[in-house]
């Protein structure tokens, strides 16, 4: 092996990092391509696996609280980072890469499991240790294995031409690392801040966690007489979020909201005044004796995800010629016409294509015969059930990479959703409904939903990989260990967090997804009618801003996600946007940005942190929330005057930016 070559501290990311690349300009990593780093050591493997089994479970109570997993990337990078400061490590960039790409298994894998699994206990059905952790376990292979053939696509061929919020961020994160000095100290007290603040409101409920217009009379009539009402979650960490994803895709994203919320609930509600019998499956309430809330959750949602499966489907046929070139560099590269690693560069250096294809049909093996013993006990219905995860995962791979790297979101939980129903409508038409069919078809959705979860963070790995200087192949085999750990911690924290709070009833999780999932299926499994109209509606709809240039993806996101937390997404975007458009000097405005996208992560990581804390306490017992104060008016005004506060922190710290020398 060639000796280890120091890495250069002083440097940060090349100028062309983040533009477009001119006719014959390259890019060149901080790490040259042309000399061995450590990369692989124990040191990073060790951290790695410690960083996911810590971040499944932050991640699985976070998301299964506020529906909203976060990538888990940035706090690990943020960690690595601390670890190889305070021991004074030596060229610890490519080993600081490896700790976050395998410690970020754990959002994605959690994704997969919390927004299909809880909906199993949901709908008071069996759920078996095993179910949830070969169903995480082979979405995330699957994930894995679909998405290297198009790594040189979105990481190289697309330079500068996607945003990557979340890459940005955790790349960010860790030059300021290398740099060492007022970045890292940066990092270090807003994510002291950003903690704190959503710690208050987990353990001590101090004040609000959502803020509503219902706190002012008027707000209160306009929300009961004409269903509009203004929601917004009060939390650091998705403001710090809104700011990394910059003003113009929170502003589509909000705006898909906000056409839900004060264009479609007031038009239900108005035609609502004249219908004497409630409509839709399991909907009990005449639409007029419904909140704004119900009838987002009952009809305006589904029309979201309409619009995500169209603007999926939409991505799909955009990028059917990077699938036919992968096929076809594939197909050339196992049978003869060999594309030999031996001149490239390491940084260009994927998994051979012979192993991820053999890879890909060992994965769907075991799929089917996980199915076959361990859900449907029929070889047929196993098949059926094996074909859908494999056309679906394959198909919505690049739909999820591509969210990823333009919005920082990936809407997988619509995505699956649209899976649920497809499936479902299979599984019913070749005989298998009612109880065991619900449980198969969850099972799939977990499957599928791991994939799409997977595909779409990994591409966020193999990008800042590609911004530093590492090697992909080492990055895209290591996962593979990153995800079976993943896997088993997400299984039992989801045991766990069902038998501490439970997902039904008083004081439960929220589990948006799950309950969305649970209710979409039972109607499905019982042989009633999804509501069709509506996701056509959606599909239209995506068609219609794919035809006027607006992002089908990003607005389709807004209209399905609930109002409460597309609202901090917006203010985060609006003080990007503030803070560096303040002056015409381009280089203090590129201080600022950097500034600030280093105190956005710190109040991710902050708040994730710090998420878990307050899930260990309340699993030992110790609760110090008065529900009385926590659910008043009041607490919700001291909840709007807070975020307010950390807004304006956010602001004055980020202008305190000054140019390098």
């Amino acid at each position: 092996m060639s000796e280890h070559h120091p890495v250069n501290s002083s440097a940060g990311l090349p100028e062309n990092a983040y533009s477009e690349l001119k006719p014959g300009e390259e890019y060149i990593p901080i790490m040259s391509p042309n000399k061995e780093y450590p990369e692989i050591t124990v040191w990073s493997v060790l951290w790695g696996l410690l960083m996911a089994v810590l971040f499944s479970a932050a991640a699985a109570y976070l998301g299964l609280k506020i529906g909203q997993v976060f990538e888990a990337a940035i706090p690990i990078a943020i960690i690595a980072v601390g670890l190889s400061t305070l021991i004074k490590r030596k060229n610890a960039l490519g080993e600081n890469v490896i700790i976050q790409s395998i410690g970020a298994t754990s959002g994605t894998i959690v994704a997969g499991a919390i927004f299909t699994i809880p909906a199993l206990y949901i709908l008071e059905l069996e759920v078996q240790f095993y179910q949830v952790f070969f169903a995480s376990l082979f979405g995330g292979f699957l994930g894995i294995l679909f998405l290297v053939p198009f790594r040189k696509y979105f990481v190289a061929e697309m330079h500068g031409k996607f945003p990557f919020p979340e890459a940005t961020a955790t790349t960010e994160v860790l030059v300021a690392g290398e740099k060492g000095g007022n970045q890292a100290f940066v990092l270090v007290i807003s994510g002291i801040i950003g903690g704190l603040y959503d710690f208050v409101v987990a353990t001590f409920g101090w004040w609000s966690e959502v803020f509503t217009t219902r706190v002012v009379e008027v707000g209160q009539t306009l929300a009961n007489k004409a269903k509009l009402l203004f929601t917004l979650n009060t939390s650091a960490a998705i403001l710090g979020l809104g700011y990394i994803v910059g003003l113009k895709y929170t502003a589509i994203i909000a705006a898909g909201s906000f056409v839900s919320w004060y264009v479609l609930i007031p038009v239900v509600a108005y035609l609502g005044d004249y219908i004497t019998s409630p409509i839709g499956a399991n909907v009990t309430l005449l639409i007029k004796e419904m909140s704004p809330e119900q009838i987002f959750g009952n009809y305006v949602r589904h029309i979201g995800i309409g619009g995500i499966a169209m603007a999926g489907l939409i991505g799909i046929v955009k990028s059917s010629g990077i699938i036919k070139t992968s096929f076809v560099l594939g197909y050339n590269e196992i049978f003869g016409k060999k594309d030999s690693s031996e001149n490239k560069l390491r940084t260009q250096i994927d998994i051979p294509m012979g192993i991820i294809a053999g890879g890909i049909i060992l994965t769907a093996i075991l799929v089917l015969v996980f199915f076959m013993f361990g859900v449907v006990d029929d070889l047929f219905l196993a098949l059926v059930g094996l074909a859908v995860v494999m056309i679906i995962s394959f198909l919505f791979t690049t739909v999820a990479a591509t969210a990823i790297a333009i919005v920082g979101t990936n809407p997988v939980s619509g995505m699956t959703l649209m899976t649920l129903i497809l499936s479902s409508v299979v599984l019913v038409s070749v005989g298998l409904s009612g109880t065991a069919g619900m449980i198969s078809a969850l099972i799939i959705g977990g499957v599928v939903c791991t994939a799409l979860s997977q595909a779409g963070a990994f591409v966020t790995d193999l990008k800042i990989g590609y911004w530093l200087g590492s090697s992909p192949y080492k990055q895209e085999k290591w996962k593979f260990l990153g995800t079976t750990v993943s896997a088993a911690t997400v299984a039992w924290i989801i045991m766990v967090l069902n038998e501490t709070y439970g997902f039904k009833g008083e004081g439960a999780l929220v589990a948006p997804q799950a309950n969305a999932m649970a209710a979409v299926i039972q109607p499905l499994m019982s042989n009633q009618p999804a509501p069709w109209m509506l996701y056509l509606g959606g599909a239209f709809m995506a068609l219609i801003l794919t035809m006027i240039n607006v992002p089908a993806l990003a607005f389709a996101l807004g209209m399905y996600l609930p109002l409460e937390l597309n609202t901090p997404l917006l203010a985060g975007g609006l003080v990007a946007y503030f803070v560096t458009s303040r002056t015409k000097d381009e280089a203090l405005n590129k201080a600022r940005r950097e500034r600030g996208t280093l105190i956005a992560s710190g109040f991710i990581a902050g708040g994730a942190l710090m998420g878990v804390l307050s899930a260990i306490l309340r699993y030992l017992g110790y609760n110090w929330v008065n529900t009385e104060w926590f659910e008043s008016h009041s607490a919700e005004m001291l909840g709007l005057v807070m975020f307010l506060l950390i807004s304006i922190y956010m602001i004055w710290d980020t202008l305190r930016a000054k140019k390098e020398n």
